[in-house]
């Protein structure tokens, strides 16, 4: 039952797919604004890996939660579902509609379906991880979940090393398994909240990828990693992008080399991304080529 005529508009789906534009649009059919759940779009230094909206983009709808940290700031999941939370206050207060939009399923949920308070991690023991991440890698994480907490070692992206980290850190900290603070309780919102999906044919997504990386390096993504590089340790730079051609700054590979290797990681994380959210049986999934602006303003006409 609907409890309130405020709905969240949730646009999402893979790298490359398009949601900044159809978001856009939306929230201009709508009259309203923008939030980010894209956690890479988070920091004002990563603007061309990240393929964040440009100043045209940001000029046309205000967007919130874009370039409003620095790859130094500390920030997680759960502070993020709290500033989320009052910005909706404020903005629900002048709109009827909010658009929501980003390739991060985590941040997604975290708004929709609240995410479980975890303890303030000490600085020691993130350091400590890291470091133990750096000598020994990431077989190393997942040899230590195993072992501490084979459960969310079962959940886990094992291919993600920040998300091993988390539960390596949590169990450091307090001795008690990261799964444990997972309660997985939807919390009630006083919204209504309905979401939208991006489908692809895989081999034409794959070729937006590439040419997006192309098109990201004519920009000059590789100065940006270059005034980044005394950084590279953050763990906000600890994505597909930057790795790669830090690599290549550390004379590790070519350029050509990295260059490939960000369209292959691209397409994984692209794999990794549609796997999450096809998780998510509340989402209404659009064809790309079946007008998607259409098919959102028609199947949002029963809220508001």
């Amino acid at each position: 039952m609907q409890k309130t005529h405020k709905t969240l508009i949730v646009i999402t789906g893979p790298t490359a797919s398009g949601k900044t534009d159809l978001s856009i649009d939306v929230a201009r059919e709508l009259g309203t604004e923008i939030i980010s759940a894209d956690s890479r779009q988070f920091y004002k230094e990563m603007k061309i890996g990240t393929a964040a909206p440009s100043q045209k983009q940001l000029d046309t709808v205000p967007h919130h939660f874009i370039g409003h940290l620095s790859i130094q700031d500390n920030y997680n999941v759960s502070r993020f579902e709290q500033d989320v939370l009052k910005k909706l206050d404020e903005l629900f207060k002048h709109y009827d509609f909010v658009v929501l939009t980003g390739g991060s399923g985590l941040y997604i949920d975290a708004v929709c379906k609240g995410i479980d308070d975890m303890p303030d991690i000490p600085v020691h023991i993130r350091e400590a991880v890291d470091e133990n991440y750096s000598e020994f890698g990431i077989d190393y994480l997942r040899q230590y979940l195993q072992n501490h907490d084979p459960v969310y070692y079962e959940q886990v992206d094992k291919s993600n090393p920040n998300r091993m980290k988390r539960g390596v850190e949590v169990f450091e900290a307090t001795g008690i398994p990261f799964s444990s603070f997972r309660k997985k309780e939807n919390r009630e919102r006083d919204f209504n909240i309905v979401k939208f999906g991006l489908l692809w044919e895989r081999e034409l997504l794959n070729e937006r990828i590439n040419q997006r990386t192309d098109l990201m390096m004519q920009k000059g993504l590789l100065d940006e990693v270059k005034a980044l590089y005394p950084y590279r340790n953050c763990n906000a730079l600890n994505t597909v992008g930057y790795k790669e051609l830090f690599a290549f700054l550390d004379n590790k590979m070519s350029l050509n080399e990295a260059v490939e290797k960000i369209k292959t990681q691209t397409r994984r994380y692209a794999k990794r991304q549609m796997t999450w959210l096809r998780k998510d049986t509340s989402m209404r999934w659009v064809d790309v080529w079946d007008d998607p602006l259409e098919y959102i303003l028609k199947n949002i006409s029963s809220y508001g």
